[in-house]
């Protein structure tokens, strides 16, 4: 099956039912096919041919939904760009993967004049929000849509093991890499995680994450694949917006990142009763730390909570029951399902229960590779347990116990080393989290000629919050190991944030080192 299967079927089931709910803007599954296929045929008259790419630089909106499945149907590929992103990363993403077309939004016009002589390959853009870029070869969306009447999808042009998706993802040189994800890789990841989510046509989810960021772009994919409702929020920088959608279109479903969930436990007037319907709140991004969970659980006293763990080069990995909350409050869950992971030393072998060492994942979603960098892919898709396979070795650092169940310890370079001992950023920060008055917190280690490396803490306190560094330090020096104390704590006004949301803590070491 291709991902486009996703829509079509779901119209053929649920013609009439509401599929995108996206401002005031409210689409049938009818809608969304008849668009989606209008699209494709106006990209194929462009010139899109089986394999190329197209980006989409745009907000989370209609026309952003509609260009996934019109560029799947077109038998291209499809890659979605932070509208955030700046001229030169763009122009860079663009020439990367030779991209044939770029849709985006007229408010982008300077951009993409800036990047109009940088960009050979780009043939076409096409613009929504009316309004002419001074591109070689620009049309507006309502033209692009013309270009065929007829209501009908173009014939097929893919096979399952063709790219559906390149996800640009940060990259150790500084240039961002793209993930090849296979139509398969994308179809096994969407519903292995819709089994255990328990998704269904009853389901509304609403998404307010970025659908550069592929938890965000998979809330699509799954609500089209189970027939449910798509509530798509632009951004989460109006909480209370997005807090009152909850109720008004009995939302059952909500993704989170931890940063979403700070922002939420904040709110004074904000209780179960603002969210009556939901049925499960799920988080991935980053570990929620046990404090945070306590706190949701106490609100949300009959929703479920699923805490995950995944990254780009598979999608999803691991996932925790919400029966196992209470007695599993670090761990991100096991494998799921359709999914074999283990844990490996630094010669590949495996390691027993409570043995830190590095996560592999096995399974159909497991990427292709990196586009066009064979070496970087080398170095993360290894040979498997079985002739000719490849297997995914994650970077991350992990135990499992003897039950299955993953505690993620860190990064493999994150992790500190200090008076001989190493120490995972991950434990002190959840102990921070726990401290009442710590809003966010991140902790890395800096160059000490005694120590090897001091742990540094830089901490965002709650509004009104009056704490000193040593109130911080008692409270580590009451949960934690002496060498594992914080050495240095910085108190800051706030953490910059990754596109994602996520903190970036390479940035925060940098303005602290500087």
């Amino acid at each position: 099956m291709q991902l486009e299967g996703f829509l079509e079927a779901s119209r053929g089931r649920f013609p009439d039912k509401i599929a995108l709910i996206c401002g005031d803007r409210r689409l049938s599954y009818r809608d969304v096919e008849r668009d989606a296929n209008r699209l494709a045929h106006g990209l194929i008259a462009l010139g899109v041919e089986r394999g190329d790419r197209v980006a989409v630089y745009l907000d989370n909106s209609v026309e952003a939904v509609l260009s996934i499945f019109a560029i799947l149907k077109a038998g291209a590929v499809f890659l979605l760009v932070n509208p955030t992103t700046k001229a030169d990363k763009l122009a860079y993403i663009l020439n990367n993967c030779r991209a044939r077309v770029l849709v985006a939004h007229a408010a982008k016009r300077r951009v993409i004049d800036a990047i109009r002589d940088k960009t050979p390959h780009l043939q076409s853009v096409v613009l929504a929000g009316g309004g002419r870029s001074s591109h070689r070869a620009a049309w507006s969306w309502d033209d692009v849509l013309k270009t065929e009447t007829a209501d009908g999808p173009p014939s097929k042009r893919s096979i399952d093991i063709d790219l559906a998706a390149l996800i640009y993802t940060s990259g150790s040189t500084g240039q961002p890499k793209g993930v090849m994800m296979t139509h398969l890789n994308m179809v096994t990841a969407a519903r292995s995680i819709t089994r255990y989510l328990e998704n269904s046509p009853d389901d509304v989810i609403l998404n307010a994450l970025p659908l550069s960021f592929d938890y965000g772009l998979y809330q699509v994919l799954m609500t089209f694949l189970v027939g449910a409702t798509l509530v798509l929020e632009r951004s989460f920088a109006y909480p209370q917006l997005v807090v009152d959608r909850l109720a008004a279109e009995r939302v059952t479903g909500f993704p989170l990142v931890p940063t979403m969930a700070a922002m939420l436990l904040e709110m004074k007037d904000f209780t179960a009763e603002n969210a009556p319907h939901l049925r499960y709140v799920s988080n991935t991004g980053a570990v929620l730390p046990p404090a945070h969970i306590e706190r949701l659980r106490a609100l949300f006293p009959t929703t479920a909570i699923y805490s995950m763990y995944g990254l780009t080069e598979c999608k999803r990995v691991a996932y925790l029951p919400p029966d196992q909350l209470a007695s599993r409050p670090t761990s991100v869950g096991k494998a799921i399902p359709n999914t074999e992971v283990w844990i490996v030393d630094g010669e590949g072998r495996r390691v027993g229960p409570g043995a830190v060492g590095e996560l592999v994942v096995r399974g159909s979603h497991v990427m292709k590779g990196y586009w066009e960098q064979p070496e970087e892919t080398d170095r993360v898709l290894r040979p498997g347990p079985l002739p000719g396979e490849r297997v995914l070795h994650t970077g991350d650092l992990f135990t499992m116990d003897d039950e299955g169940y993953l505690y993620f310890q860190g990064r493999r370079d994150d992790m500190i080393k200090t008076r001989g001992q190493k120490v995972s950023p991950k434990e002190i920060e959840n102990v921070l989290y726990a401290f009442d008055a710590v809003a966010e917190a991140a902790v890395f280690g800096v160059a000490d000629p005694i120590a090897g490396q001091a742990i540094k803490a830089v901490v965002v306190l709650r509004e009104g919050a009056l704490v000193t560094d040593q109130d911080l330090r008692r409270h580590c020096a009451n949960r934690l190991e002496d060498f594992m104390v914080p050495a240095i704590i910085e108190v800051r006004a706030q953490l910059p944030k990754t596109p994602n949301g996520k903190i970036d803590k390479r940035t925060v070491e940098a303005m602290t080192a500087s």
